[in-house]
């Protein structure tokens, strides 16, 4: 048995640990979104394989016979290359694929079907947006210009920023909600955008937004191909055959 894990997410990181602890021979991928990955416990590859041909190639030429796709929800490009790749080679694929999130009493919630929708879902007249989004898609809103713009990212971007009024905070999660509450009280936010992401990690800034009474204008995740998924470490450990090892620590 040979593993590559997609990762990315802190789901892939635990799946690397419960990988690591059976000593399943596996790789772990990061596509290089970021400057500083977190180290993991197996061989790391960084980059990107090339599209569906390259990672066919990959597949073959590394003798991998499972993969795992622990990428974001949102990373649609990656887990459809692999989806194809996976079925071309016919390697067994499976999802690791963490909850949405769900509404609550007292949240305030918009759902736009895609982060493109959630530009539109702004108001017209001037707000203080936490636009909680990463930095591939900051330039969606640069057809709001009026808006001020609050951004927390993993890495310092590089060059001017295609928004006027914009601040910029520096970090990496898991964030909690005692952090969450004073980033958004200091920036004076009336407005969260966001991808329905799922997890713990980055769900303190919607606990924060439903203790303060703040508009979430959250876009849907993007449809992916195939079925077989698992919603946590254990349920792909038994898909391996290692069940037993996914309850130790992970």
């Amino acid at each position: 048995m040979r593993v590559l894990l997609l990762g990315g997410t802190s789901e892939a990181s635990q799946m690397a640990k419960a990988l690591s602890q059976a000593d399943v021979n596996s790789v772990f991928s990061y596509a290089g979104r970021t400057n500083t990955p977190v180290p993991q416990p197996l061989p790391t590859r960084i980059g990107g394989f090339g599209g569906v041909a390259g990672l066919v190639a990959y597949l073959r030429r590394e003798a991998i016979t499972h993969v795992i796709d622990a990428t974001h929800p949102f990373a649609a490009g990656m887990s459809r290359n692999a989806n194809a790749a996976c079925t071309e080679t016919a390697t067994p694929l499976i999802r690791l694929e963490r909850p949405a999130w769900q509404a609550q009493s007292g949240d305030d919630w918009t759902f736009v079907p895609t982060l493109e929708d959630t530009v539109a879902a702004l108001p017209d007249e001037p707000a203080r947006v936490f636009l909680a989004i990463g930095k591939q898609h900051i330039g969606l809103f640069a057809t709001k210009p009026q808006h001020h713009y609050l951004l927390r990212l993993v890495d310092a971007p590089e060059g001017d920023l295609p928004l006027p009024y914009t601040a910029v905070v520096i970090a990496r999660g898991p964030f909690d909600v005692a952090q969450d509450l004073a980033l958004l009280q200091d920036h004076e936010i009336t407005h969260i955008v966001a991808k329905n992401a799922g997890g713990r990690g980055a769900e303190a800034k919607l606990t924060a937004a439903r203790q303060l009474g703040l508009p979430v204008i959250l876009a849907d995740r993007p449809a992916l191909p195939g079925q077989n998924i698992a919603a946590d470490i254990g349920a792909v450990m038994a898909w391996l055959g290692h069940d037993q090892v996914a309850l130790r620590g992970v």
